[in-house]
């Protein structure tokens, strides 16, 4: 009767326990003010956020295969993206570890010893001696240990482990988003590098060409040696310009071997002057970036984990119930091992409560609750951010296009200065200084539509980033996807 009423109150002291509750606050995410709408200066089409689906693989809508194929080898080699990963499996693991704080710890011990117990060992007794024995000793038992979350210790570890795994995987999702972001600049920077290049060469065999002329016409002299000088400076402060071209084409593709994981001695690109196609961007709203970025996810997952630790934290100043029950044998004859009267049992409650700590217990609870508003100001600070580089980029594009649209126009002049430039040297109405001129001015010009097309391109691939990654279209009766939709600026 005694092991029964022990075991109806230990069953009420653990429903007590499942109907307790987690002391510290609730999670609740704080309000963040969004505006309404982002300034563009152009019509945007609308996105459907989803930030249930991945991210990428947004540089796809550039149409170049090579950056499809680098970006695959990034994903698949790149040793960032493999720390992240292995960020991520640790803290699943540790939210299997905080799972297991739910339910009972069952483990088995056994013992088998022989030993000989010393006669002058301390008395128990005055009227009884004592005597040295030698005997065997063979024991075989069952424990349980289970902690009654009567205040919510475990519930909000618990909390705190899933908060952290699920920061872990935005973490690993935004390292992607960067990595991906980073080839993709890089690629571009060595791209327009390549046209640059092209531009510099075409005006390199176009100033040999009229270094030939100038000398021919020295030679028949009908010019001075003047211009044969000049005509040679020009080439060669030319010529100086592809290596240090050169050289910086050859450092963004040692940065693309390393994101792809690939030795740079070993990794080359082949030069490419094909036309990259301008992705028209969706904006949507501002409050779509929340959704979508994954650094906001992760900012917004570490508020949520440092809360659960204040829950933790103040657990601690209430008393913890550990129910350790246990089953078992104990024989000094291992025939007799099993026999009834070696069977041993206890059931029982163990509590454990800190009366006096000198204000340790107050000090962490302070201390997870200063945590929790660093979090949140982070988590302010990054949608802060996010906002910010989304209208950088969207301003940014708008200047670029104009600016590139000019620069076209800045080319085609320079071309008609040149021809007319040329026209008048060989009726000998000007010097050959101004067809120099006119030349440095065209090379100029094309060099500088390259940097400005190399420019929207990476600006294109910032303002992916800042929105989050890919997009999805969303389609509408009042919008059809093939028909009316204002597209982004430049697209």
């Amino acid at each position: 009767m005694s092991a029964r009423r022990t075991l109806i109150g230990l069953a009420c002291v653990s429903m007590l326990a499942l109907a307790g509750c987690a002391v510290g606050p609730d999670y609740q995410k704080p309000a963040v003010d969004m505006p309404a709408a982002w300034t563009p200066e152009a019509p945007w089409r609308p996105m459907q956020p989803q930030d249930a689906t991945a991210r990428g693989p947004w540089w796809e809508r550039f149409n170049d295969a090579q950056l499809n194929a680098l970006q695959q080898q990034a994903l698949a080699g790149n040793q960032t993206l493999a720390i992240a990963a292995a960020r991520l499996a640790q803290a699943r693991a540790q939210l299997n570890v905080a799972s297991a704080g739910q339910y009972p710890q069952v483990g088995i011990n056994a013992r088998a010893a022989r030993a000989r117990i010393s006669a002058n060992r301390p008395l128990t007794n005055y009227n009884s001696p004592n005597y040295a024995t030698v005997q065997n000793d063979f024991a075989l038992g069952l424990n349980v240990s289970y902690e009654l979350d009567l205040f919510g210790r475990v519930q909000r570890s618990l909390e705190g482990a899933g908060a952290s795994a699920q920061q872990s995987a935005a973490d690993l999702e935004n390292t992607r988003l960067l990595l991906t972001a980073e080839l993709a600049g890089n690629y571009f920077n060595l791209r327009e590098l390549d046209v640059e290049l092209d531009v510099v060469r075409r005006a390199i065999a176009l100033q040999r060409r009229a270094l030939e002329l100038a000398t021919s016409r020295h030679d028949l002299g009908a010019t001075s040696g003047l211009d044969v000088a000049q005509q040679q400076a020009l080439l060669d402060n030319t010529l100086t310009q592809v290596d240090v071209l050169g050289k910086q084409r050859a450092q963004y593709e040692h940065a693309i071997a390393t994101l792809t994981g690939t030795p740079a001695p070993v990794f080359s690109i082949a030069p490419s002057i094909a036309p990259i196609a301008f992705p028209a961007i969706p904006l949507g709203v501002p409050s779509d970036v929340l959704e979508r970025r994954p650094d906001i996810a992760s900012a917004e997952r570490a508020m949520a984990a440092a809360n659960a630790q204040i829950g933790v934290a103040s657990a601690a100043f209430y008393p913890s119930f550990m129910l350790q029950p246990s089953y078992g044998v104990d024989s000094r004859n291992w025939g007799a091992l099993f026999n009834a009267p070696s069977v041993l049992w206890s059931l029982g409650v163990s509590a454990s409560q800190s009366l006096f700590d000198a204000g340790r217990l107050r000090a962490g609870v302070d201390f997870t609750k200063a945590g929790y508003e660093a979090t949140v100001a982070a988590y302010k600070r990054t949608v802060l951010t996010a906002m910010q580089e989304v209208e950088d980029g969207i301003t940014g594009i708008a200047s670029l296009d104009r600016a590139y649209a000019q620069s076209q126009s800045a080319i085609a002049s320079a071309r008609r200065v040149l021809e007319i430039a040329d026209s008048r040297y060989d009726g000998g109405v000007s010097p050959y200084l101004d067809v120099i001129t006119a030349q440095q001015a065209l090379l100029n010009s094309e060099r500088q539509a390259a940097q400005l097309m190399g420019q929207r391109l990476l600006t294109s691939v910032f303002l992916i980033k800042a929105l989050g990654g890919d997009w999805h279209e969303r389609r509408d009766a009042q919008q059809p996807a093939d028909a009316g939709a204002p597209k982004a600026v430049g697209g």
